[in-house]
């Protein structure tokens, strides 16, 4: 069973690290990443306003995959 906590451990500090970045670290380089366009919008804008959301959204079908994975690694899926 630890090893179950230490693969759903590193799962979870790999999603928050992630989360992290595109929070905090992305938004924090708004100015400078501006000066890149694609499609006519300054990316730094469009990180803020739809690159992050996105990235969150597919964090959680990503998590959501390898936490099933990972259950059923260890005979504890709920489909079982």
């Amino acid at each position: 069973m630890n090893g179950y906590w230490e693969e759903t451990r590193g799962l979870m500090i790999k999603v928050l690290v992630i989360w992290f970045i595109f929070a905090f670290v992305v938004h924090a380089f708004v100015k400078p990443l501006n000066g890149i366009v694609i499609l006519g919008f300054p990316l730094g804008f469009w990180m803020a306003a739809q690159g992050s959301l996105i990235v969150f959204v597919a964090l959680i079908f990503w998590y959501a995959r390898k936490q099933n994975a990972i259950d059923e690694k260890h005979g504890v899926a709920e489909d079982e």
